[in-house]
């Protein structure tokens, strides 16, 4: 695709409005920072200093009031006033004539000798000279004295620093020093004004930041009380996400996938759209399109914005059940870890190493996904997998009757080429090649089940085979009411002569329908087989996602099959929904075809050795095991909607007159 040599990312500055109810502004353009706090602190230290000309009630006549404690005035000259040292502990060095408590102590000599005064008590209050309410704030501001401590001697100089540091925690707009003779001494009281607490956030001139990403920068404060030195670091951050910033991921890797191009007229429908098909790509916390006037033109700019997840990948693990396991339902429990790479190479590839295991399944899978070909228009996408898989054979073979277990074990490698055909069509193209055969409990491959009914098509302890895949998917949307239908065929290409050349076709389709407040599914699929290949290899019937009431595969496994469903879904309790469902499955009476081969089989036995004969056309595990090839069921159920999905705990009846429950995790397919 053609380069874009004009694009680029870009922000705007975040602009805080302050919080302090005196220093609220109407102009859109004004920012507050820490730094101009500080400089309306400086100034305020200034008039201060001035207001030291004004008389002042002499210190030495401090010490001979009887009456009871008052406050000594402090000078409020500005509305903006952030902090004030207005203590009056100026005065002469005449000696107390009553003996009072008040002490004045002189440091050095000459002009610039400073006087100090005994302090008795520190206190921290509000500006009412009452306790906080909060006692952390309270601790906040004594914890950030240094000097002003009971019992010594100070300056004003260093009353003035500690007014500093009490304004510079952060917590507070405001903090008045205020001195109160008292009958033991001088008690210093620092008046403050805590900040207000931060309810909300509004941000004006952010255009381009996405909101999201200037919330979680101020999502801790949520409720607190400001922190004006926090706040001014996290404005400071903000305010350096503005700069162009260049990312993991490739720029057209990311415009490919709008659909809005240059020259179209532009939609704000559309757009978000486009935002949305960005996000779906997982590799992407907050997208968002910001239209531009591009002059006088009439015609607008658009800038796409987006803020890349910190990790494209990770570690998760998981579980699930085993339709295929009916000796108990713990017997089916599967655990999976993963180990996902998303975004490599800044194209949106994904590397996933997968574990799934149970006491019977294992599944080991390598898998590489390219979403989008580079260079390619058509939106193909390339999968690559290599899967190592173990699975139970009762779906076929059903259990054993001398109580062991027989398990089929695949490996698989294969690549796959899928793209959109049409709306709501997309198709897929592939090359799978394939080595399957059985083994015992013990791990041993076998070529017989008990009944002696052949495992393998070739006869041998493994079936190769390799496959070339076909399939079209007509989908309307991903929820699970919405139309929908599949078409795939396989073909076993017989490259070598002892690899196996058969031709499978499957369907399904499903539709929803809203009745009222209830939802009726209708749902059915079918297959064909021409060809030789493994008995594995068959169509089960019966089971939780195929007729319930029946254990799985209990109704037969065949060359051919058709099973239909109908469920009716309603509403129970939040997230309960209650169904009532029927399925019904048959076989069309290929089962005594299953596997249409010759096969070898011990004829009689000789001195504890077989003696092999051919027999003729073997096979037919349906009919060994007595299954009758046809059945349906019906019953009730309860579905849940839950992180892993739907969680479906049904009951149901079949045509014999005995029950099952079936559970399930997500819908059927």
């Amino acid at each position: 695709m053609p380069r874009n040599d004009t694009v680029r990312f870009t922000s705007s500055a975040v602009k805080v409005p302050p919080f302090h109810q005196h220093h609220r502004r109407h102009d859109h353009h004004h920012i507050f920072l820490l730094s101009d706090l500080f400089s309306k602190t400086k100034l305020s230290f200034t008039n201060f200093v001035n207001s030291l000309k004004t008389p002042k009630l002499p210190f030495h006549q401090l010490a001979k009031l009887h009456n009871p404690p008052r406050l000594i005035p402090a000078l409020h000259s500005n509305p903006l006033l952030l902090c004030s040292a207005s203590l009056a502990l100026t005065g002469s060095q005449q000696p107390d004539e009553d003996g009072g408590a008040a002490v004045t102590v002189r440091k050095g000599g000459g002009a610039h000798s400073e006087e100090r005064v005994l302090i008795s008590e520190v206190l921290v209050r509000n500006k009412d000279g009452e306790e906080l309410e909060r006692k952390d704030l309270e601790k906040e501001a004594i914890d950030a004295l240094k000097t002003c401590r009971p019992n010594s001697a100070l300056t004003v100089r260093e009353v003035q620093e500690d007014v500093h540091r009490i304004i510079g925690s952060g917590y507070f707009s405001s903090c008045m020093p205020v001195a109160v003779d008292t009958r033991d001494g001088i008690r210093l009281v620092f008046q403050v004004e805590p900040n207000q607490e931060f309810q909300g956030l509004v941000c004006e001139g952010a255009n381009v930041l996405p909101s999201k990403f200037i919330e979680d920068a101020f999502r801790d404060g949520y409720g607190k009380v400001v922190n004006i030195r926090r706040l001014d670091e996290v404005i400071s951050s903000i305010n350096g996400c503005g700069e162009p910033t260049v990312g993991k991921t490739r720029p057209e890797t990311i415009l490919r996938q709008l659909t809005t191009k240059k020259g179209q007229v532009y939609s704000m429908l559309q757009g978000k759209r486009d935002e949305d098909t960005v996000l779906r790509m997982g590799i992407m916390e907050d997208v968002s399109i910001v239209p531009q006037p591009a002059g006088d033109t009439g015609k607008v700019d658009l800038i796409l914005n987006v803020v890349e997840r910190e990790k494209n990948g990770g570690i998760s693990a998981g579980g699930g059940i085993s339709s295929g396991i009916t000796s108990g339902p713990l017997a089916g429990l599967i655990g999976s870890c993963a180990i996902t790479r998303r975004n490599l190479f800044g194209r949106n590839q994904k590397v996933n190493l997968s574990i799934e295991r149970g006491q019977i399944d294992s599944i080991y899978r390598i898998n590489y996904t390219d979403p989008w070909i580079e260079g390619d228009d058509k939106r193909t996408s390339r999968s690559i997998m290599i899967q190592n898989s173990r699975t139970p054979g009762t779906f076929v073979h059903g259990n054993q009757p001398d109580n062991s277990s027989l398990t089929i074990g695949r490996v698989t490698a294969g690549i796959e080429y899928s793209r959109p055909l049409r709306p709501k069509w997309s198709g897929t193209a592939g090359l799978i090649f394939q080595r399957a055969g059985a083994r015992d409990d013990k791990g041993n491959p076998i070529i017989r089940d008990f009944y002696g009914s052949p495992l393998t098509a070739s006869g041998n302890k493994h079936d190769d085979m390799l496959l070339a895949k076909l399939e079209s998917v007509y989908t309307v949307s991903g929820d699970p009411a919405s139309p929908m239908f599949v078409l795939n065929m396989e073909q076993g290409l017989p490259v070598r002569a002892e690899w196996l050349a058969f031709n499978r076709v499957t369907g399904r389709a499903r539709k929803g329908l809203v009745v009222g407040p209830a939802s009726l599914f209708i749902s059915s699929s079918g297959g064909h087989v021409v060809g030789k290949f493994p008995p594995h290899e068959a169509f089960p019937i019966g089971g939780t996602n195929s007729v319930r009431g029946y254990e799985e595969g209990a109704i037969g496994s065949g060359r051919s099959y058709v099973v239909g469903c109908g469920e009716l879904s309603f509403p129970l309790l939040g997230p309960v929904q209650g169904t009532i469902f029927a399925d019904y499955g048959t076989d069309l009476g290929s089962g005594p075809t299953v596997p249409e081969v010759h096969t070898l089989l011990p004829m009689l036995e000789v001195l504890g050795k077989n003696v092999w004969g051919m027999a003729g056309p073997g096979g037919d595990p349906a009919g060994a095991r007595l299954k009758p090839g046809s059945g349906y069921g019906y019953g009730l159920g309860v579905r849940v909607d839950s992180p892993l999905g739907p969680l479906r705990l049904e009951y149901a009846f079949n045509d014999q007159r005995t029950g099952r429950f079936h559970f399930g995790v997500g819908y059927r397919n």
